[in-house]
């Protein structure tokens, strides 16, 4: 079968393209935007990629099935000819269930939070356990190198994201993906752009919970009360509770949670120490240890794949030294997650490092001013903080600015005031879902040429 791909550069529809790939489909796509690293390694795996979404390349392609990612909207060229022409076509999504899951065991890892990492996490601890699962991961595992792979085994991990399919399908993603094994991590409002509340959002959360047979397993966080209230809606399969103190829970045996035991109704089950920092790292490994479990991986060998766990890029990644100045990237974007990322670098560097937190509202919901309120208090562990507030920002990000908080609209003065902002010993940590307009390396050349 031949596929064509409408929007192939993304993260999740580049993943589905190598996966169809390896699983021996003819694969053929196109994108607006074609750069590496994507274009470079769907073009490695013989991927032929069309730039830009006219109707013409529907003559060259002639495919069986046309899938269709949700960057894709009514009255572009490619989309009315297909309508016109009544082509088939289905969302990602729709293809993964129809033509790749099916009589798979689908570990998935969903929550507002954690997705990435933790979906990383299991993937490695199957991987090194003789699994030899295949994934699909919305960023590029440290261990692996790659964001999606088939593989011939029954195991198969994917980050479960509820943001919706298609311009034609407006259910959340993971709705397609029938998981035998789920994760909850969290759940709080986001994706302002197509949820009204997080009400909204815990209603697709149920339907997903729907969808998990009753011999399979659910893992979700006692003390999360979106959780449980999606939870409560209705639920006919068992629950693995974390952070109860008659189930599983943490227990820190270093101030950075780097070294930490897993714990069953206060009793040591085993040591995990891995090379990742603050109890939020510590509970995505729990959450990714017990979906392991399901799969017949100890709790003890999961602890000995932990520790060799490589974090996926931007995640807490260190983008380069300059002027006696660390410099990371991590994709924080929600202010639950800048907060708890933050406070991961504090318990790792101490309290007497100083840190520089720069933060760019980048996803639909920040520059929109969703959760903007929460913003201000996820700062709290840097010593200052640089909001860039873009032209795509909607709202009066200047309102958050204080002696800590500075707010800078002028990109190439943000980079300049953050350079003058580090003296030598400083630790920057920029976060962003987007590109940043390559912040981190302008910055590492500032730092470098200054005197």
């Amino acid at each position: 079968m031949h596929i064509h791909i409408l929007g192939i550069c993304g993260t999740f529809m580049g993943g589905i393209a190598m996966l169809a790939r390896q699983a021996g489909f003819t694969v053929t796509g196109a994108d607006q935007n074609v750069y590496p690293p994507m274009s470079t390694e769907l073009e490695n795996a013989g991927i032929r990629i069309h730039q830009g979404y006219d109707a013409d390349q529907l003559d060259e392609t002639r495919a069986d099935l046309y899938v269709v990612g949700n960057v894709m909207r009514r009255g572009m060229p490619v989309i009315e000819r297909i309508l016109n022409e009544g082509l088939p076509y289905v969302s990602g999504p729709q293809w993964l269930e129809e033509h790749y899951l099916t009589h798979r065991h689908v570990l998935a890892v969903s929550g507002t939070h954690g997705k990435t990492t933790t979906s990383s996490m299991l993937a490695w601890i199957l991987e090194r356990c003789g699994k030899n699962p295949g994934f699909l991961i919305g960023g590029i595992p440290g261990n692996f190198g790659i964001s999606a792979r088939s593989t011939d085994s029954p195991w198969f991990v994917i980050e479960a994201d509820e943001y919706d399919c298609a311009f034609f399908d407006k259910r959340s993603k993971f709705l397609h993906y029938h998981p035998r094994t789920l994760i909850i991590n969290n759940i709080e409002y986001d994706h302002a752009d197509i949820f009204d509340s997080v009400r909204d959002i815990q209603k697709q959360f149920h339907h997903l919970v729907r969808t998990v047979p009753g011999n399979g397993l659910i893992i979700a966080p006692e003390t999360d009360k979106n959780v449980r209230g999606a939870l409560d809606m209705g639920c006919w399969t068992p629950i693995e509770y974390t952070g109860s103190p008659s189930g599983f829970d943490v227990r820190a045996l270093k101030d950075d949670w780097s070294v930490f035991e897993v714990m069953h109704a206060g009793t040591p089950q085993c040591r995990v120490a891995f090379d990742c920092t603050g109890e939020y790292s510590a509970r995505n490994a729990l959450m990714a240890m017990l979906a392991a479990r399901s799969a017949g991986v100890s709790l003890e060998e999961s602890a000995g794949a932990m520790s060799e766990f490589v974090l996926p890029k931007r995640r807490m990644e260190l983008k380069g030294s300059a002027g006696g100045v660390d410099v990371y990237d991590d994709f924080a974007h929600h202010p639950t997650a800048v907060r708890v990322t933050l406070h991961g670098l504090r318990e790792h560097l101490g309290k007497n490092r100083r840190i520089v937190a720069v933060f760019e509202p980048r996803s639909n919901s920040m520059k929109m001013g969703a959760n903007a309120e929460m913003l201000k208090g996820s700062f709290d562990d840097a010593d200052d903080t640089f909001i860039y507030a873009s032209p795509a920002v909607k709202w009066d990000a200047d309102a958050l600015g204080t002696d800590r908080i500075k707010i800078e609209h002028d990109f190439e003065r943000l980079v300049s005031q953050v350079a003058a902002a580090c003296p030598e010993g400083t630790a920057v940590l920029a976060m962003s879902n987007g590109s940043f307009n390559g912040f981190h390396m302008k910055l590492l050349d500032a730092l470098k040429s200054r005197k």
